[in-house]
C-alpha cells in the first residue's frame, strides 16, 4: 500500500471514530445525569488542587459542550485531510481530557484504542515537522500498529490461560448479557462444542495476530477478520466504538506489514 492512501484512508476513518464518539457525547446529557460534571468531580483527587479546579473550569456544561463542538470540527478536518500538527495536537489533548473526565474512559478499550490512533496522529506531525513528512508518517503507522498487534496478542493468550475461555463457557456467557440476550435455550452458540469453536478460533486469531507484520497479505487476511469480528461485537453488544476505533488501525498496520520486508 502506497504512504499517501494508507494515510487518507488512516484519516478518514479515524475522523469518523471520533465524529460518531462526539456526537454520541453531545447526545449523553439529555439521555443520562451520568454526564454531570457536579456527579463526576466528586471521584476526582482534591490534590494537586490546581488540577481539579482546572478541570471544573474546562468540564462544566458549556465549556464542555464548546470543546466537543470543536473536537467534531477537527475530527471533519481530519477526514478531509486539512488538519495540521495544532489541529492534531488539540485532538490529543481533548482525549487526555476526556479521559479524565470520565475517571479513565467512557467507553473501555475503545477509547484507549482512539488514543493510540491520536497519538500516532501527533507523532506523525511532530516528527514530519522536525525532519520529513514520510517519515513522521512511518514513526506515527508503526506506534499505531504495534499497539494494536499487542492488543490482539495480550487478549488472545490471555484467554488461553482461563479455563472458562477454553471450555467456550466463557462465550456463552458474554452473549448471554448482549443486547439481544439472554440467547434463547435453542440458540447453537448453546451448543457447547460450537461454543468451544467459536471461543478457540478466536483465542488462536488474536494470540497469532503479530504474523499480520510478516507480509501485506497476511496483514489483510487478519484485519479482515478482525473487522468481523468487530463488527459481531457492535451486533451483539452494541459497542461501535470498538468497531471503529480498531479499523481506523488497520491501514497503518497494512503499510508497515509491506515495509518489513
Amino acid at each position: 500500500m502506497e504512504l499517501t492512501l494508507a494515510v487518507r484512508i488512516f484519516e478518514v476513518l479515524l475522523g469518523l471514530s471520533l465524529v460518531l464518539q462526539t456526537l454520541e457525547y453531545l447526545r449523553l446529557p439529555s439521555l443520562d445525569r451520568v454526564t454531570d460534571w457536579s456527579v463526576l468531580a466528586q471521584e476526582i483527587p482534591t490534590q494537586p488542587a490546581w488540577l481539579k479546579s482546572s478541570l471544573t473550569l474546562l468540564l462544566q456544561p458549556r465549556p464542555y459542550r464548546t470543546m466537543l463542538c470543536l473536537r467534531l470540527v477537527l475530527s471533519m478536518a481530519l477526514m478531509l485531510g486539512l488538519l495540521g500538527l495544532a489541529g492534531a495536537a488539540l485532538l490529543f489533548l481533548m482525549a487526555v481530557l476526556l479521559l479524565l473526565r470520565w475517571r479513565g474512559a467512557f467507553n473501555g478499550g475503545s477509547d484507549f484504542m482512539t488514543l493510540v490512533g491520536l497519538s500516532g496522529l501527533l507523532l506523525a506531525h511532530m516528527v514530519g515537522a522536525i525532519a520529513d513528512v514520510s517519515l513522521g508518517w512511518l514513526a506515527g503507522f508503526w506506534y499505531i500498529s504495534l499497539q494494536t498487534v499487542s492488543s490482539y496478542f495480550v487478549s488472545g493468550w490471555v484467554k488461553l490461560l482461563r479455563p472458562e475461555w477454553r471450555s467456550g463457557q466463557a462465550l456463552t456467557l458474554f452473549l448471554d448479557s448482549g443486547v439481544y440476550g439472554p440467547l434463547p435455550d435453542n440458540s447453537i452458540f448453546r451448543n457447547p462444542k460450537v461454543a468451544r469453536l467459536c471461543a478457540w478460533s478466536f483465542t488462536l486469531w488474536e494470540g497469532c495476530f503479530p504474523l499480520a507484520l510478516l507480509n501485506v497479505r497476511a496483514a489483510l487476511v487478519l484485519c479482515a477478520a478482525a473487522s468481523l469480528f468487530h463488527f459481531l461485537v457492535f451486533w451483539f453488544f452494541g459497542l461501535n466504538r470498538f468497531f471503529w476505533a480498531w479499523l481506523s488501525s488497520f491501514p497503518a498496520i497494512v503499510y508497515c506489514a509491506g515495509k518489513v520486508w
